[in-house]
């Protein structure tokens, strides 16, 4: 029975036959030794077809496909011409050798092609791994290793981009980190305190606080030096009166011993180390708690930001955490104890990381352990809801929370609770609203950028309106003001034409009141002259 090797190397697809099988008898030995020797493997694995891939975008695809066990088009229809036909109804005379086995029974299925999977057919790959580029012709040297670094940095880059875990990576490191400043901050601050008691030694039992003793540490220095005329300070940091002036007191009656001036610079050196570590860990926490508040924001409502991404850096992820059910979740934390108790047929533990929530410790002691049972099953149903959900609200995590509130209520008063299908219509009821807030604020926001793209269109179509008027009229005037301008232009060529035509008016006005008065004077002489003649008549009678 002949036996083909599948080999997917990162130029292309490889078909190699393997002879003289029944004579090794599959003997693994023999074969991993012949690895070695190219002269005495070529004689037994030769190659039967190459299917080179198209491009680095098509190499990506088709190994994307082989490690999620899938046969892709292309590599079907390679096996298919390059394979020996099979009549229907007879069993093949070959088989394909795979490395994957989830790939061989995707094969099988498709194709009914016979394929297996063991250690004689890793080692005889190993060796078409190992020799693969003396196979093929034309293949010049280095032109393998530059096609796999190329594959091998965009399968890794295509898998960190599309990681859905990646944003509780984030969770995952801050938590860590927010853990460890827990831990050297306290360190760090127990040591001050010895070192600074040496000096001063009653000021540890007036402030209790790391952060304000490391504070009042720098402010202070030198004890002998703390007067009346640091009070003000003193009250700044404490906030109290009362303890500022009782570190006063204690300064002056202090046992401790003196310190050399270069053992106070470097405790208040420390002692800003301190406080600069201490101003972080808060900014850490505010980071911490805004990212919880984007991933998971129902968890965080109903657990709290700390305990919820401690389950999700101990979960792995907030999907892993998502597939967790809630007995899971409930002991989660507790492994070591969960199976210590399994191996010595003790009693299992009640909770392990939940512990830590503020609803563990308001319970009474007998009901630790059912309020933890109640409480992992929300923290469950909260995980999914975030994991799962395509909008983000709060408002699921706000009423578990008051769910959980009200069991507390139902084990030390007996007020019965509010059943969970109630809660869940209420919850969904504001998850509608708030998404049509959002649907509101968002239209008003689009159409406040829609009018401003409008009058900013009408700005441009304006400003290339007077620039073609400038260029028309030869005007060299600046672009702000040119509207204004031609306005006033045009106002004042209408009333020098209206003026142009009433002078015309005007004239002819003028002309004709001349011809009429000249028309009065003739007619007034021809009256005066009539009036003569008359006078002469009479007289002549």
């Amino acid at each position: 029975m002949a036996l083909y090797l599948l080999y997917e190397s990162a130029s292309g697809y490889g078909l190699f036959l393997a002879h003289g099988i029944d004579e090794i008898g599959q003997n693994t030995e023999a074969v991993r030794n012949s690895v070695t020797d190219l002269n005495r493997f070529g004689k037994v694995v030769k190659l039967a077809a190459f299917n080179p891939f198209e491009s680095a975008l098509d190499a990506l695809n088709q190994q994307n496909a082989v490690s999620e066990g899938q046969m892709t088009d292309e590599l079907r229809n390679f096996l298919e011409l390059s394979l020996p036909k099979v009549k229907e109804g007879k069993k093949a005379k070959f088989s394909l050798g795979v490395v994957d086995p989830k790939i061989g029974s995707h094969i099988q299925e498709e194709t009914k092609i016979p394929c297996q999977s063991n250690e004689f057919v890793s080692e005889l790959i190993r060796g078409v791994r190992l020799h693969f580029d003396r196979f093929i012709d034309n293949l010049k040297p280095g032109d393998l290793e530059k096609a796999q670094l190329g594959l091998g940095h965009s399968y890794s880059r295509a898998k960190v981009k599309f990681n859905v875990n990646r944003e509780d990576n984030m969770v995952i490191q801050a938590i860590f980190l927010l853990d460890t400043l827990d831990k050297d901050v306290n360190t760090f601050s127990m040591r001050i305190r010895e070192w600074y008691s040496w000096h001063f030694p009653e000021l540890v039992k007036i402030v209790n606080d790391n952060y304000l003793y490391a504070k009042l540490a720098k402010f202070i220095e030198d004890k002998s030096e703390l007067s009346e005329d640091k009070l003000e300070g003193l009250i700044e940091i404490l906030g109290d009166e009362d303890k500022a002036k009782e570190v006063l007191e204690a300064a002056k009656a202090s046992m401790g011993q003196d310190l050399s001036p270069v053992d106070l610079i470097n405790v208040k050196m420390f002692a800003q180390r301190v406080m600069e570590l201490a101003e972080y860990r808060k900014k850490l926490f505010d980071y911490l708690a805004t990212k919880m508040g984007d991933i998971a924001p129902n968890l965080a409502a109903l657990i709290g930001e700390v305990v919820g991404a401690r389950l999700i850096s101990h979960a792995g992820s907030l999907t892993n955490l998502a597939k967790c059910p809630s007995s899971t979740l409930q002991i989660l934390g507790a492994e070591k104890a969960l199976f210590r108790a399994l191996k010595t047929k003790g009693n299992t533990p009640k909770y392990g990381l939940i512990f830590h929530s503020s609803f563990i410790g308001c319970a009474s002691a007998k009901n630790k352990g059912r309020m933890a049972r109640y409480l992992a099953n929300k923290c469950s149903i909260a995980s999914r809801i975030d994991c799962f959900s395509e909008s983000s609200t709060t408002s699921f995590g706000d009423k578990l929370r008051e769910q959980v509130e009200e069991r507390l209520d139902f084990y030390d008063k007996g007020v019965a609770p509010r059943k969970n299908i109630d809660v869940m219509k209420a919850a969904m009821e504001t998850a509608a609203n708030q998404g049509a807030e959002m649907d509101v604020d968002k239209e008003t926001e689009q159409s406040t950028k829609k009018s401003k793209k409008k009058k900013s269109k009408d700005n441009d179509e304006a400003k290339a309106d007077d620039k073609e008027n400038a260029a028309t009229n030869g005007d060299a005037e600046p672009k702000s003001g040119k509207k204004k301008k031609k306005r006033t232009l045009e106002e004042e060529s209408k009333p020098a034409e209206n003026g142009k035509e009433n002078g015309l008016d005007a004239e002819n006005g003028t002309e004709k009141k001349k011809k009429k008065s000249k028309d009065v004077e003739m007619e007034d002489v021809a009256a005066v002259s009539e009036g003569k003649k008359k006078k002469k008549k009479k007289s002549a009678e």
